[in-house]
């Protein structure tokens, strides 16, 4: 199964993570559409992809706002785009939920929830007249097991599953897949920020925090972003992957 020719929408294109898979797949031959609020970020990150070869384009967009989506399915109604990547998210507070503001917890399920939502039902009606497409949800290992502290965050990713699982069922007979994948702690600026923010709620040192946390996965370690971009490729390359759930968190359990 080849990915040459497809043109995939990414959200969130222009942090760490959705560089790293628009990367992988300009490197498959896919023409890639970065979407997502900071323009800047999304022009460095179209660079890089032009820079090694790829095909890429770029779009601003809130994916939490219906307004700025309708836009932007209409800004793009001359791109064939059959792969979405949700990978749209925020992080959200570190503490303890009697401690979190209702907009705080809002904040975070406009953009991990609504957002996925919204995408989906506005580019979802073109794949599904064609009869192909994929949907990849960007997860979290924190869906499925225990993160204290994070309470939203946790929340937003657990209903995420919950959505991918009903939506695969829906248009699955129209010749669409959806999936979700599931990463543990990708190495990155989002995990630099949150062992902060669990050392100054511990009083503990950061380099304890990121310990602590690695140690909680089988192999002792935080992700790479270049891993999470080869599941991508490799969940595209399986054509009978759909309300499927795709773990790549080294092993990461629930803490005793």
């Amino acid at each position: 199964m080849t990915l040459q020719g497809r043109t995939a929408l990414v959200t969130g294109g222009g942090g760490p993570l959705g560089r790293a898979f628009a990367l992988a797949l300009a490197g498959a031959g896919v023409r890639v559409v970065l979407v997502g609020r900071s323009e800047r970020a999304l022009t460095e990150a179209a660079a890089r992809v032009t820079e090694q070869g790829g095909a890429a384009r770029t779009a601003v967009c809130d994916v939490a706002d219906p307004a700025s989506v309708t836009r932007l399915a209409t800004e793009l109604a001359d791109e064939d785009v059959s792969l979405l990547v949700n990978n749209a998210g925020v992080a959200g507070p570190v503490r303890p939920l009697v401690d979190i503001e209702p907009d705080e917890w809002d904040e975070v399920f406009a953009v991990n929830v609504r957002g996925v939502y919204l995408m989906c039902r506005a580019f979802l009606p073109r794949m599904t007249a064609a009869g192909r497409g994929d949907v990849v949800n960007v997860a979290s290992v924190s869906g499925k097991r225990p993160l204290l502290n994070r309470t939203p965050y946790t929340a937003s990713k657990m209903a995420l599953l919950g959505l991918t699982r009903t939506l695969a069922g829906e248009v699955g007979p129209h010749g669409v897949s959806v999936n979700s994948l599931s990463p543990g702690p990708v190495r990155g600026p989002r995990m630099d920020r949150n062992f902060r923010l669990t050392a100054e709620l511990t009083g503990c040192s950061v380099q304890e925090a990121e310990r602590d946390f690695a140690s909680r996965a089988a192999l002792g370690r935080l992700v790479e972003e270049e891993e999470v971009a080869r599941a991508l490729l490799a969940m595209l390359a399986m054509p009978g992957l759909c309300g499927a759930d795709i773990d790549l968190s080294a092993g990461m359990i629930a803490p005793a």
